[in-house]
């Protein structure tokens, strides 16, 4: 599984260079550029990276924007909306999955990953977005699934009718049963979504017989790493998309794929649904980093690629060994969307962060919010005290050294929603024996223009997960023609990041605060205060460039953040 391995030398055929040149393009945003940001200080010194200082946009494809009208988005409603992505001032797109799936975990249980699902659009519908994100100089990255498949995947498939022994089982982890008859799971591992992390199956003869192993759901079989086969069609996934114009990828559970060769029972049983730890077998094995040493082999192929890996590893070192030159171009870090509005508790993840990207001296990430972990404004006390600070906390986000992940609706305000039982569709809400709620909550669609739903998400009421009457004040359209708004807010603040040298430079110096608020300058002259406190902050000298809310004679109310130069 070595990056020297025969499957990773084999000669491959270079990508097509992208670009359109169109007149549209130039006149709006920079063309994509394989080894430059596209600003005009980047051309100035030594090429960077097009991904080094990136704000990506996080589009879930169900919930952004319906084209055809069955109340579920797709890739031609994204394609119609991405003038709102280049009026936000993004800088590249990541696609959750739009894979082929018979979505028992909405795309991560993937049958066909070499194809697109119907409910999206097809392959049509992708070529059609990438040509036009690429027109208006937007990168679109996709989620790949490199754990497991859906158990419809015709591998799993032929794995059942083979029947134990077989060759075809040998790519997914069966296992025999422990106990009088092999009535007992392999080991007592968990599922992620709850319950225990193995089915056992009903063999060709029809009677009960081996185990298979998943992580996540009984419909997403984990797959065995250990097989070559498995890394030589995961290659051919990654070459499929990279040579019809995707621009990387966001590589999903990074730190599982290799497992324990004799996979061991967990010491740990208490690990809540959702979560993990950095000593759970079940994920971040060593021999998953021969894994990425492969996949990075093939991304080199491709100049201006971005791999991205979803990595839930808490200990700085162990988290730095995906990012070594070698392996991933970037990581996720995940440490402020898991902080409380405390300036302490900021402070703390920051530094953290910036300590484990430099031990490879790797490109910062940082990201607030996505489709697992929930809306910044509900996780902050929801309501105006929860959007103010979340205004706040991605003024601190955006001042850092970087890559930045939007999530979508993120620059709206929206909030959690608190559905009805009989509307959640997770599959943790059922496996958790409804103990466990999921994640529906921060999927609900975005809300463009009108008074009520399904307020221009689509031309069917009914919508995948119901939208709540009161999102009407929190609409695009509402929101553009406000100033005050969170939207114009979102606009102004990333069009700055975008224009001004002050945001330039990768360190952080940390200014005397007062308790409860926190000041730091960047190397560009930038400084940012947050004020997490109870009392107005008094600022530095200084011009202010843009503040989350009204400043009194030059102090910061709390709840709030402030640029000055």
């Amino acid at each position: 599984m070595g990056s020297g391995s025969p499957r990773a030398s084999a000669r491959r055929p270079e990508p097509n260079p992208m670009g359109s040149g169109s007149p549209r393009a130039s006149a709006r945003r920079p063309e994509p550029n394989p080894m430059g940001s596209g600003s005009p200080r980047a051309s100035a010194r030594r090429p960077e990276p097009w991904w080094s200082r990136a704000v990506f946009y996080q589009v879930y494809p169900r919930s952004f924007a319906d084209s055809d009208g069955d109340g579920v988005g797709d890739l031609d409603g994204l394609t119609d909306r991405l003038d709102h992505l280049v009026e936000l001032g993004v800088d590249a797109i990541w696609l959750n999955p739009v894979t082929v799936s018979p979505m028992a975990d909405h795309g991560y249980d993937v049958a066909d990953p070499r194809d697109v699902d119907p409910l999206f659009g097809g392959m049509v519908a992708l070529e059609r977005l990438i040509a036009a994100a690429h027109q208006l100089g937007i990168r679109v990255t996709m989620d790949v699934v490199p754990n497991h498949t859906s158990s419809a995947h015709p591998w799993f498939q032929a794995a059942l009718a083979a029947g134990p022994g077989g060759t075809a089982r040998d790519r997914y982890l069966f296992r025999d049963g422990r106990g009088p008859d092999g009535t007992v799971p392999p080991n007592n591992w968990k599922s992620v979504f709850g319950g225990p992390a193995w089915t056992r199956v009903v063999e060709p003869n029809g009677k009960p017989g081996q185990w298979y192993l998943h992580l996540f759901d009984t419909e997403q079989p984990d797959l065995n790493w250990d097989n070559p086969e498995v890394f030589a069609d995961f290659e051919k996934t990654l070459r499929f998309w990279l040579e019809r114009g995707v621009d990387g990828f966001r590589i999903d559970v990074a730190h599982g794929m290799a497992k324990p060769p004799d996979l061991p029972d967990s010491p740990d049983l208490g690990i809540a649904v959702l979560q993990q730890s950095d000593d759970d077998p079940r994920f971040n094995h060593p021999s998953v980093h021969a894994i990425h040493r492969d996949i990075r082999t093939v991304m080199d192929r491709y100049p201006g690629a971005v791999s991205i890996g979803e990595v839930w590893v808490q200990d700085n070192a162990r988290w730095a060994e995906y990012l070594r030159p070698d392996e991933l171009h970037l990581g996720f870090n995940f440490r402020l969307a898991r902080t409380d509005f405390d300036a302490t508790e900021i402070r703390d993840a920051v530094e953290n962060s910036l300590a484990a990207a430099a031990i490879e001296a790797a490109t910062p990430t940082w990201t607030l919010a996505n489709h697992d972990v929930g809306r910044v404004v509900t996780r902050y006390g929801g309501g105006e005290v929860g959007l103010a600070r979340a205004r706040a906390m991605a003024m601190v986000m955006l001042a850092l050294p970087g890559v930045v992940f939007l999530y979508n609706g993120q620059e709206l305000g929206l909030p959690d929603v608190e559905l009805p039982d009989e509307a959640l569709q997770d599959p943790t809400w059922e496996r958790s024996g409804h103990t466990e709620r999921g994640r529906d909550g921060c999927r609900v669609p975005i809300p463009w223009c009108g008074d009520n739903p399904p307020f221009g998400f689509s031309t069917h009421a009914d919508t995948w997960l119901p939208m709540p009457p009161e999102w009407a004040a929190l609409s695009v359209e509402e929101q553009s023609i406000d100033p005050d708004s969170t939207l114009s807010f979102f606009r102004h603040a990333l069009q700055l990041r975008r224009g001004r040298d002050e945001f330039d430079g990768t360190d952080v110096q940390w200014l005397t605060a007062p308790k409860d608020t926190l000041i730091f300058r960047r190397g560009g002259g930038l400084m940012c205060a947050l004020n997490a406190g109870d009392r107005p902050l008094a600022l530095p000298a200084g011009e202010l460039l843009l503040a989350s809310a009204p400043l009194a004679d030059h102090t910061l109310p709390p709840d709030s953040a402030a640029w000055l130069v």
